[in-house]
């Protein structure tokens, strides 16, 4: 199966007098020129892999120490008019702009605005032997349904990614930057909206303007976070299309619309998950001494007969077929 166009860059494979260059020459390209520097630009030791989707572009980091600076010389050279929204995953970060400066925390979105100048400092956790990380998404600032002159007073400024659409951010860029081989092509521009809707939540939030979003942007967020509900509870077997409707204050028929586009309804969705993760268990060798109900039970399916019958719809094997299919090799992916 195709999948989503990525470009990966790795330092350690050109010479050490080459590795510096070549990352800045890729930082330039993934938003715009930077003024880098290094205390480990003799021999630097970095990685990147971005995955595009379209106009929008998610790069997933890991370096050693860099200090990058957007000077109003280079923005006058060019001004590619994007925001960028940055994700610490590791290492100690931090950034100033428009007089006001912040620590990013492992966990937590910064917004850098490439039009107007800002520093922006990243390094490993002191003490420790960990590259800093990060995980950031490109968006033209036209793609975004704010003011961009608001948007841009959230320059610098720390917004968390453990709680709200910063949580379901973090989650989503995580994602399709650590599984890119899970999309195909074609999935690049519903990725995209999908990026584009959640960034524009958690900006907004920031803003105190989130009734002011457009109807779409705001169904697609819900849509994340209804999806984001049901993963992280498919182990209720009191889970079903009530019980998610009601934890998003929600009418059933309003959830229920909200998927009239999508490929599955609510409760197929439900059950689809479920299936992918007895589907997973049944083939790690490491779970094979535990009973098929039991993987069933654990993943919300509490009749036998109904399990095996829908397992068996879903896969074209029963589950303990399935289970012997894969005895002796490596659980298949989620």
């Amino acid at each position: 199966m195709a999948a989503l166009q990525v470009e990966m860059v790795d330092t350690t494979v050109v010479s050490p007098a080459d590795r510096f260059p070549l990352f800045v020459e890729l930082a330039g390209r993934a938003s715009a020129p930077v003024a880098l520097t290094s205390d480990h630009a003799d021999d630097f030791r970095g990685r990147a892999r971005t995955v595009a989707l379209g106009a929008v572009a998610l790069t997933r980091f890991r370096y050693q120490s860099l200090v990058g600076r957007r000077t109003p010389r280079l923005i006058r050279q060019a001004d590619p008019e994007v925001f960028q929204v940055a994700l610490t995953v590791s290492g100690r970060s931090s950034i100033s702009a428009s007089r006001r400066g912040a620590a990013i925390p492992v966990g937590d979105f910064t917004l850098i605005d490439w039009g107007r100048p800002h520093t922006l400092e990243h390094a490993g956790a002191a003490g420790g032997p960990d590259p800093a990380g990060a995980v950031t998404a490109v968006v033209p600032r036209t793609l975004l349904p704010l003011d961009p002159d608001r948007v841009a007073h959230l320059s610098a400024a720390r917004m968390s990614g453990s709680d709200g659409p910063g949580l379901l951010l973090a989650r989503h860029l995580h994602h399709v930057t650590g599984h890119p081989e899970q999309f195909r092509p074609a999935d690049a521009p519903y990725l995209a909206e999908v990026t584009v809707s959640l960034i524009s939540a958690l900006l907004a939030r920031h803003l105190d303007v989130e009734d002011r979003l457009p109807v779409d942007v705001r169904q697609r967020a819900l849509l994340s976070q209804v999806r984001d509900f049901i993963e992280r509870h498919l182990d209720d077997p009191a889970l079903s299309p009530q019980l998610v409707a009601d934890a998003h204050h929600v009418s059933l028929r309003t959830l229920h619309r909200l998927f009239q586009a999508e490929d599955e309804t609510v409760a197929g969705l439900i059950r689809t998950r479920r299936l992918h993760r007895c589907r997973r268990e049944l083939g790690d060798p490491l779970l094979r001494q535990q009973p098929v109900h039991l993987i069933a039970r654990r993943w919300g399916f509490t009749d036998k007969a109904h399990f095996s019958r829908i397992f068996r719809a879903e896969y074209g094997l029963s589950p303990r077929a399935y289970r012997e299919s894969h005895r002796g090799g490596s659980p298949p992916p989620d």
